[in-house]
């Protein structure tokens, strides 16, 4: 157990030191666990020097956007946002496996831009260490345009993260996994707002009736609920499991099924071929 705690510590301080050598730092900022403590991390360890900005686009959820600008408030960051319109490109709408990519790409550009008339050095995202394990062409994009990820080159993991983030008192510290309103959907099934929007609704009911950790896999017209596998058995309480259904139903699903495997990070990308 110490040599855990003392590995976490190292690089605890690697990631300060990471940090200080960039000078000043544009950070794409969520709101997310990873990206409230990174931006912490970054408030100590450069000042002023930080600018935290959250892409806006209906691809991500207003309670996401509302989270982030309350977290950048109270660690006293300057904070923006910056409109994404992925939307309007045909080969992120055609949601091929490399859907992440173009709209990294889109973002990343916008935030050099902001960097260069900010006067600012770097520009950083919060990838951690076990992004690294799953499919993750945004992480292209982000070589190509020169994007720091200081989680990633510290070594740290999501539950070391998540711990520290305890440490420090961040709020964020137990949040569940966030992604993408478009991850939702299988490769290959065009994406529109309209799809977008019940996945979007969809998710906020079951959150707002105790099923926090949750996604909605859309294919096409059916439901496919993702909860955490060792709540799935809450799913069955009388009442909830017609309600549910008949909330679905009513935005516009026709079948609604519940995966027995439970949620996990980047479920469709099981079709994918496997790299090691």
């Amino acid at each position: 157990m110490m040599s855990e705690i003392q590995s976490t510590k190292q690089k605890y301080n690697k990631l300060q030191r990471l940090l200080t050598d960039m000078g000043s730092l544009v950070l794409a900022y969520s709101g997310g666990v990873d990206s409230t403590f990174l931006l912490k991390v970054a408030k100590d360890a450069l000042g002023d020097d930080v600018l935290a900005v959250t892409a806006v686009s209906p691809t991500y959820t207003q309670e996401e956007y509302e989270r982030a600008c309350e977290m950048a408030l109270a660690l006293g960051v300057r904070h923006i946002s910056t409109q994404t319109n992925e939307l309007e490109n045909p080969d992120f709408l055609k949601n091929s496996p490399q859907r992440c990519y173009y709209c990294k790409k889109e973002l990343f550009r916008k935030l050099r831009t902001i960097a260069d008339q900010e006067s600012l050095l770097c520009v950083a995202d919060a990838s951690n260490l076990d992004d690294c394990a799953d499919y993750r062409p945004g992480r292209i994009a982000a070589k190509e345009a020169g994007i720091r990820s200081p989680l990633l080159e510290a070594g740290l993991r999501k539950e070391e993260i998540r711990a520290l983030s305890k440490e420090m008192n961040l709020p964020t510290w137990d949040l569940p996994a966030a992604a993408c309103l478009a991850s939702r959907f299988p490769y290959g099934e065009s994406l529109t707002l309209e799809k977008i929007k019940r996945v979007e609704q969809a998710e906020k009911f079951l959150r707002d009736i105790g099923f926090q950790q949750v996604r909605v896999r859309s294919h096409d017209r059916l439901a496919r609920v993702e909860l955490d596998a060792n709540i799935i058995g809450e799913f069955f309480k009388k009442g909830l499991r017609a309600n549910v259904v008949q909330k679905l139903k009513d935005l516009g699903f026709i079948y609604v099924t519940l995966d027995l495997e439970g949620y996990r990070t980047g479920s469709l990308n099981e079709v994918l071929p496997r790299i090691d």
